[in-house]
């Protein structure tokens, strides 16, 4: 279920029949679309809107269009606003955006924005997105989504804000660079000719030339102060009179005005306006409700005619709101004169507000009022509306505005509070909300809380929500120990939930299997994690949660591959992108980066980059931005396919730097995927840093957490063997690779298990035995060639396919042997090779190995490099422990199998 979109936020006001025309600055504004930002700053009533309402209308480009207020403070809001102005406009984006909202944890802030970007980069059309009254946005966050769009604006798409205040933007260097339009109060200021157009024509005055130019010179020009004083002229015998004394000392020019404009009116006109000031918008019903004065559309349409600061909101002239400056002074007089009356008047809106099904509405009115018990009611009654829009913040912000007694006294509410804690990362508060409710509940003879029987008077939603709680209190305190990664906790929290929901509560219990999944996977008991989650997909499916049942695919997917079952993974990731498409839910630019790592272990390297690239501008409803994260590490280990390890790096950093593990295991750390592009850097340094970093050693105790780690470690000690020759650490590593196969077979985890048979075998290649080498190579080979593996062996480089040939030789898997020393050939044509745990020989030793395939001896080859006879057996050695071997022979045959005797004679 989406967020609901009032759509009059949405449309920009229309031409008034009386504007000014105003070329000057219509021509500054059409100059300026050639630049990113256009920024209207001002304070109140300079006529911001109305001149960027003329101004779009007439720009010739699509239009999006957002009237701001403080209900956008929450990103999500703003965000859903943001892209429904854009569809509004006819552009055809960002519903994948929406979709991700509606997640349970939707994907970082930045990967949403850039597939929105790029969505709007691919529009064939130019639009103009207009930010109006972003002056009333209070979020940081709102902001840094602000100032990303416009660092990286597209050129299809131009921003216009029209603001009281500047907005936190890097605005000295937009303006330096050229990228900045600015229009400020100096240049929205009627020049006096216009102020004369004005008051005569536009407000059907006949004043003198002096007349005007004293108002004109004492409201500097100021279009509210006109348009104040002109209603305060209008059937006044003497406007003289009323001009001279308006020119003179008065300096709260907008109270006078505003008294002057009320006193005038009916005592019904003059309360219509003040019992209504404490709308947002404004329709004749709802002022009905509010003032309790019959009419109400006939009176708004009447103050439009009359020019009360009344803004139109939508074509049919159904929905309005004042002026903001017109609506502020009206408040601060209803609450000078009748504070009395405010509160009721709010209560009144709330309650039309929730007859008409708008519970936001009604819960800020609610609050308004003080009327904390009925707001607190509202609260509770939204609760499954809230939860399913992914309002946490919103919520949060709601009952931080209540009294804390009142909450601790609601057990529903406190629970609430907790997921709304939980929604906003601020972990170390949930569990004081939850033992709240907890009071409140009956502890059974085993000492579990069990909720009593609710109140008569609560209603069916509500006590549903009570029955629930305590089911619903283990939830989230699985939720915390998945968090802090404790795993016993995680599964005691889960399986009281299975304990305390009744069978037919799908959506609890899935939740409860869902983590129960999540401990199963981050143990290493694969099997009964793959069983246990689906298991909780389907119970959220026949709870209707589809979207979070199918996006559960992502973590399935995953646990296939750690089984080695890439073509199971395959499966269930095409038919997740299906279903995804079908029924425009979130999760199908990350089932692509899932199917483009399988597309490239099976070395099909442009299919792969087609995904990812894809997955970023993802067609409309294919669902939400990829993680960001996610999708940085599939990409760096194509760059790495691809031999460009300084981009595989650089894109590591960025994942390092947006990772955010939510509620799944981190089992592929990136700071381990780091320290292997280290390793085939021939930057031992760094990697041997990580390694005393996370306090690793052959002798560890396993975990499957610290699998990954562990198997860096082996080629991190590899690596160390190569440079030093040391013989005990392949010893080292064979008795660690040995610990990890067992632990990896107990669990039932294939694809750790081939990645450890790969290791073993380039061990005993370091060692020298290429007979032992070849005999867990067999096993991998046997393993792998069932599901398609091809980059497992391709991306260790030349001692793999060295062991390889030598297979071929033994009659190991020769056509699938074959098919990968092929891909060796296809890699080689375009990409430096890759030594793995080997490092790459120089140039001098390339040199040497050329002469070493020669007739000549060791002085003679000396003498044709004119190198010392040390230097020279220096070099031969160091070509001996790069390519394994232990004589000439022996080399210059490696060398064959490489083709490295053909780089060394191009070289």
């Amino acid at each position: 279920m989406s967020t609901p979109i009032l759509v009059t936020k949405l449309f920009h006001p229309p031409p008034r029949p009386k504007a000014i025309p105003r070329p000057r600055l219509l021509a500054r504004l059409d100059a300026g679309l050639r630049r990113k930002l256009t920024l209207v700053s001002a304070p109140a009533g300079f006529g911001k809107t109305t001149l960027v309402g003329a101004w779009v209308a007439g720009c010739g480009r699509r239009v999006a269009w957002l009237s701001l207020d403080d209900g956008e403070s929450d990103p999500a809001r703003f965000l859903t606003y943001l892209v429904a102005a854009l569809q509004q406009s006819g552009a055809n984006v960002g519903s994948g955006l929406l979709d991700a909202l509606q997640s349970p944890q939707p994907p970082p802030t930045e990967a949403l924005l850039t597939t929105l970007l790029n969505e709007i980069a691919a529009l064939p059309d130019e639009v103009v997105l207009v930010l109006d009254d972003y002056h009333a946005l209070d979020a940081r966050p709102v902001d840094a989504v602000l100032a990303f769009l416009v660092e990286r604006l597209p050129p299809q798409l131009h921003l216009a804000i029209a603001t009281r205040e500047d907005p936190p933007l890097p605005l000295a260097r937009l303006r330096a660079q050229g990228h900045l339009t600015e229009l400020r109060a100096a240049d929205l200021r009627f020049t006096p000719d216009e102020a004369a157009e004005f008051l005569n024509a536009a407000m059907g005055l006949d004043l003198a030339a002096a007349d005007i130019a004293a108002l004109e010179e004492r409201t500097e020009g100021w279009i509210a102060g006109l348009q104040l004083a002109a209603l305060s002229l209008q059937g006044r015998a003497d406007p003289t009179s009323f001009v001279r004394a308006f020119a003179g000392d008065d300096r709260h020019i907008v109270d006078y005005l505003v008294e002057e404009v009320l006193r005038r009116q009916p005592a019904d006109v003059r309360d219509f306006l003040l019992h209504t000031a404490i709308l947002a918008r404004l329709s004749g019903p709802l002022c009905e409700a509010v003032t309790g004065q019959a009419g109400g559309g006939a009176r708004l349409a009447a103050l439009e005619r009359g020019n009360f600061f009344l803004v139109p909101l939508d074509d049919r002239r159904h929905w309005y709101r004042y002026q903001h400056l017109f609506a502020d002074v009206l408040r601060a007089h209803l609450l000078a004169e009748q504070p009395a009356r405010v509160p009721e008047l709010h209560r009144r809106a709330s309650a039309w507000h929730d007859r008409h099904g708008e519970p936001p509405a009604a819960i800020r009115h609610a609050l308004a009022a003080g009327d904390f018990p009925r707001a607190a009611d509202l609260i509770e009654h939204a609760l499954p509306t809230l939860r399913r829009d992914g309002l946490g913040v919103t919520l949060l912000g709601w009952l931080k505005a209540l009294p804390d007694e009142l909450i601790r006294h609601r057990p529903v509410l406190s629970v609430a509070y907790a997921w709304a804690l939980l929604a906003d990362g601020e972990f170390a508060s949930v569990e004081a909300r939850l033992q709240d409710a907890e009071r409140w509940l009956d502890t059974t003879a085993d000492g579990r809380a069990q909720p009593g029987a609710p109140a008569p008077e609560v209603d069916a939603v509500v006590a549903a929500e009570y029955r629930a709680l305590p089911a619903t209190i283990a939830i989230y305190r699985a939720a915390q120990a998945q968090v802090r990664g404790d795993l016993p906790a995680t599964a005691i929290y889960a399986q009281r939930v299975l304990d305390l929901a009744p069978e037919d509560d799908h959506l609890r219990r899935g939740a409860a299997a869902g983590f129960l999944g999540l401990v199963s996977w981050a143990t290493g008991e694969l099997d009964a994690a793959y069983q246990t989650y689906a298991a909780g997909m389907a119970s959220l499916e026949r709870a209707g949660h589809h979207s979070d049942a199918i996006t559960g695919a992502i973590v399935l997917a995953e646990i296939r591959v750690a089984q080695g079952r890439l073509r199971d993974a395959e499966r269930d990731l095409e038919q997740a992108v299906q279903r995804a498409t079908e029924q425009r839910v979130q999760g199908a630019a990350d089932f692509l980066v899932g199917l483009s790592e399988l597309r490239r272990e099976r070395n099909d390297l442009p299919a792969a980059t087609h995904l990812l690239l894809r997955s970023q501008e993802l067609a409309t409803g294919m669902g939400a931005a990829p993680d960001r994260s996610r999708w940085c590490v599939a990409m760096a280990r194509l760059k790495e396919a691809q031999g460009d390890l300084d981009g595989a790096l650089a894109l590591l950093d960025e994942a390092e730097r947006l990772y955010v593990g939510y509620f799944f295991p981190n089992v592929r750390p990136v700071a381990a995927l780091k320290a292997r592009v280290w390793v085939a850097q021939g930057r031992l340094g760094e990697a041997l840093g990580w390694v005393r970093e996370r306090g690793l050693s052959a002798e560890d105790d396993l975990g499957y957490l610290r699998e990954f780690e562990h198997l860096t470690l082996a080629r991190v000690l590899l690596a160390r063997h190569s440079s030093n020759r040391a013989r005990s650490l392949v010893s080292e590593t064979l008795g660690l690779l040995d610990r990890l196969l067992r632990a990896a077979e107990a669990g039932g985890r294939a694809g750790s298990v081939l990645a450890i048979l790969v290791l073993q075998s380039l061990a005993q290649q370091a060692h020298g035995d290429i007979p032992a080498a070849l005999v867990p190579l067999e096993r991998a080979l046997a393993l792998a060639e069932p599901e398609g593996y091809v980059r497992l062996f391709v991306d260790e480089g030349a001692p793999m396919a060295a062991l390889l040939a030598a297979a071929v030789k033994q009659g190991i898997a020769p056509d699938y042997v074959g098919q990968l020393l092929a891909a060796f050939g296809k890699v080689a044509d375009s990409t430096p090779p890759r030594q793995g745990v080997i490092e790459p020989l120089s140039d001098r030793e390339l040199d040497v190995l050329r002469l070493l395939g020669t007739d000549l001896d060791g002085p003679a080859i000396a003498r044709e490099l004119m190198v010392s006879l040390n230097t020279m057996r220096t070099h031969t050695k160091n070509i001996f422990g790069k390519l394994g071997v232990n004589n000439r022979r022996a080399a210059v045959h490696r060398a064959e199998e490489l083709a490295l005797l053909s780089r060394a004679r191009k070289h």
